[in-house]
């Protein structure tokens, strides 16, 4: 799909190629660790959580950023890095919120890097954030790849999809620090997916990661997750004043 992560290098018999699409891949690997560092340096030195959201297209990641921003944008400072292939609508459904966003648009790069996360956040200022949502390109292989700089992982998994695809995709979730089912409102209609089985999957991962069963149309089921956000920005302060005690 795409160069940058090596899951378009060629693909040889020969040990001698094998070796050098290996070493092409750990040096891309290597920088993008230092600029994902660079990069955590900087949320943390603003006392800026940021959360990476990872999911397969068509999951729901910018409804369920429209239905928190509704539910906490007048207490937090938000902002949003989106990545897509092409297009900016995503972005500007969340501009139309009021809330700054950045679109990176990866043209057939199937994941976001710390670079692009770097350059983007030259648009940001981060005095002015205390939560940033970075919504990875739909993709359920190659973003686990890639660190970003961010906090934490989240991964969406819609209830429109198979309920294994913790089984299937195990790389990323295992990655994942909370694992939401959205989407749940159309549990009503469905018969062949079950969230204690989606659960039980992660589990095998042995992640022992958060499970919300929420949907993006109905607020009260988002509380799980707002307060698992609050949780986890009250940690990220909490760093941030350690860090500035010990300077």
């Amino acid at each position: 799909m795409c160069e940058s992560c090596g899951c378009a290098l060629p693909r040889d018999s020969r040990q001698e190629k094998a070796n050098v699409a290996l070493d092409v891949l750990e040096s891309l690997l290597e920088t993008n660790n230092r600029d994902a560092a660079h990069n955590r340096e900087h949320f943390d030195a603003h006392g800026v959580l940021a959360i990476n959201m990872m999911s397969s297209p068509g999951s729901g990641k910018t409804s369920l950023l429209e239905s928190t921003i509704d539910a906490i944008g007048a207490r937090l400072r938000i902002a949003v890095i989106e990545g897509d292939l092409q297009t900016e609508n995503d972005a500007r459904r969340i501009r139309a919120k009021g809330i700054p966003a950045v679109q990176i648009t990866t043209g057939s790069a199937c994941h976001l890097d710390a670079h692009m996360v770097h350059h983007a956040l030259h648009g940001l200022d981060l005095d002015q954030i205390d939560v940033l949502f970075i919504e990875n390109v739909g993709n359920l292989v190659c973003p686990a790849a890639f660190d970003l700089g961010q906090h934490q992982n989240v991964t969406l998994l819609s209830v429109t999809e198979g309920d294994d695809k913790p089984a299937k995709y195990p790389v990323l979730f295992r990655k994942t620090d909370v694992m939401l089912l959205s989407k749940s409102d159309l549990l009503d209609v469905l018969d062949d997916f079950r969230p204690e089985a989606a659960t039980a999957h992660l589990r095998a991962l042995a992640n022992p990661a958060p499970v919300f069963c929420l949907s993006a149309r109905r607020p009260a089921t988002l509380i799980p997750w707002l307060e698992w956000i609050d949780e986890q920005l009250v940690r990220q302060k909490a760093l941030r004043s350690v860090t500035t005690s010990i300077e």
